[in-house]
């Protein structure tokens, strides 16, 4: 089969498109056939080794795993004795996380550990690719700061993959939602759903007269420090990163001993649960994933490259069969 592969930690030039061995299937495997995938800002860090603990679990000097990739849409093309949930033929979405691999042609998962689901009718598979990694991301962290209907929430970073999933999941909840993004970006964002909209290329977003009982920073670029008093007194900050001098995870652990306002560092839930429940949201049009551009897997290398401009709005999605 055919798979984007890198060897060492380095820049996007590092990746090339090689033939490789497939994925051997065990008895509570299923293949998958991938048709689209996505290239998101994790697979960037991941390919990079940055921050360098990212090394801790990857390898040290080099990559133990070299195909990356995590989110993926298919066919399923065989599946081991003991798979029961899902039949060759089947049109699947999901999330391969840690296993990655799904930057290549076939990707095997074993049935019982993975966010996997069939695709909602009406959804091409470059559609239903980037429907996982941003939104179970987002979900987490709405679930971990248990976000309530009618609850004020201020989402920094609402263009992202995470951002654009999470103003959408919290209007779903009934969230009053405050977005951040730029200028071009103020009625696309309203169209997702934000009630409220912050040019932050015209205004300092922490200088909002509102608060807010969560702030998601969905792109950690901000700090809790900065974003502190946008908080209600009993109010939760929230990020996607580990933040300046990876300050977040101790910070979760320590605000919450006191009474006043609260970091939460979210571990995101990778369980067949939550992947059903984004498939009943995808199904009923409460969430779409945002795509902003398409590339064939030969130019796996310029999707990675226009990641990293920071510039991208929602998601990247690379064919890895053109569609019929």
């Amino acid at each position: 089969m055919r798979a984007a592969v890198r060897d060492r930690y380095g820049p996007p030039e590092v990746v090339r498109v090689v033939e490789v061995e497939n994925p051997a299937v065990k008895d509570h495997d299923v293949l998958v056939r991938v048709h689209a995938t996505t290239v998101n800002r994790t697979d960037c860090g991941l390919r990079a080794a940055k921050p360098w603990i990212y090394r801790l679990f990857l390898g040290l000097r080099s990559p133990r795993r070299t195909i990356l990739g995590t989110e993926f849409a298919g066919e399923v093309e065989a599946v081991g004795d003991g798979v029961t949930a899902f039949k060759v033929g089947d049109r699947v979405f999901g999330f391969s996380g840690t296993a990655f691999g799904a930057h290549a042609e076939y990707l095997a998962l074993p049935e019982d550990e993975s966010m996997m689901a069939t695709i909602p009718e009406g959804l091409t598979f470059e559609e239903a690719a980037p429907g996982s990694e941003g939104s179970h991301y987002a979900l987490s962290s709405i679930w971990a700061a248990k976000v309530r209907r009618g609850q004020d929430v201020l989402v920094y970073g609402a263009t992202g993959a995470i951002g654009s999933a999470a103003v959408q999941l919290l209007k779903q909840l009934g969230a009053t939602v405050t977005a951040v993004c730029a200028t071009d970006q103020l009625d696309l964002v309203k169209g997702l759903g934000a009630d409220r909209v912050i040019d932050y290329t015209a205004e300092d977003f922490t200088r909002d007269g509102h608060r807010h009982d969560v702030v998601m920073d969905a792109v950690g670029k901000s700090s809790f420090g900065r974003c502190r008093r946008l908080l209600k007194p009993r109010g939760v900050y929230l990020s996607s990163d580990l933040g300046p001098l990876s300050q977040n995870p101790l910070l979760a652990l320590v605000t919450p001993l006191g009474r006043g306002r609260r970091v939460r560092f979210p571990v995101p839930r990778s369980d067949p649960g939550m992947m059903a429940h984004l498939k009943e949201l995808i199904g009923s049009g409460a969430f779409r994933p945002l795509i902003d551009r398409r590339y064939p897997l030969d130019e796996i290398v310029e999707a990675y490259r226009y990641v990293e401009t920071g510039r991208k709005v929602g998601n990247v999605v690379v064919s890895v069969r053109p569609p019929a």
